[in-house]
């Protein structure tokens, strides 16, 4: 009972890591990372399509993604497409290859990303915490049901707290190694 609490905890602040690092990947540094295109979609022949199923997503160079559409005919629907995402990006075409340069980040804006960061990685320690919480109101009801002793609940919140000092300690690594991406020229 003890131990199922304690992996549903575990595999719950996983997720939260893994949606912070998802969030963290769409914040946009002076590098250019496929990962930027992911979620735009793509009007192919009525049906919409995620971008990479209808072209090639490579990195050109350190600050351009190059995108090759597998048919000619979608040039300039996947050029729209990237146009109209709202990420800031201008494409341009150049023959068989939609070219994405990324634009250089000014300061202020760096310093805008940031707090943006900083507010994704607080709402995962909030989730993680969150998590920490129920599965602490769960062990003190086995403990009320007589379904563990005291000691037992006891060893149980101190691994779980454990627990989410690691999770947390791994969100406030991920936050630092995004700072320094965004603060490098």
């Amino acid at each position: 009972m003890i131990s199922d609490v304690r992996k549903s905890a575990e595999q719950k602040m996983q997720r939260s890591i893994d949606t912070l690092k998802a969030d963290l990947a769409k914040v946009r540094t002076g590098r250019a990372h496929t990962g930027l295109l992911d979620h735009i979609h793509v009007d192919y022949y009525g049906t919409t399509m995620p971008l990479s199923q209808v072209a090639n997503v490579t990195l050109a160079d350190p600050r351009t993604i190059g995108v090759t559409p597998w048919e000619k005919k979608m040039i300039p629907v996947v050029e729209k497409a990237i146009r109209d995402a709202d990420l800031g990006l201008n494409p341009a075409t150049s023959g068989d290859m939609i070219r994405v340069p990324m634009p250089p980040l000014t300061e202020e804006r760096r310093r805008e990303l940031i707090k943006v960061v900083h507010k994704e990685a607080e709402a995962a320690k909030i989730a993680v915490r969150n998590v920490r919480r129920d599965a602490n109101e769960q062990l003190k009801k086995l403990a009320k049901d007589k379904l563990c002793s005291e000691d037992e609940e006891r060893r149980a919140h101190d691994e779980l707290q454990k627990l989410t000092d690691r999770f947390v300690a791994e969100i406030d690594k991920m936050l630092a190694t995004k700072e320094t991406d965004l603060m490098a020229i």
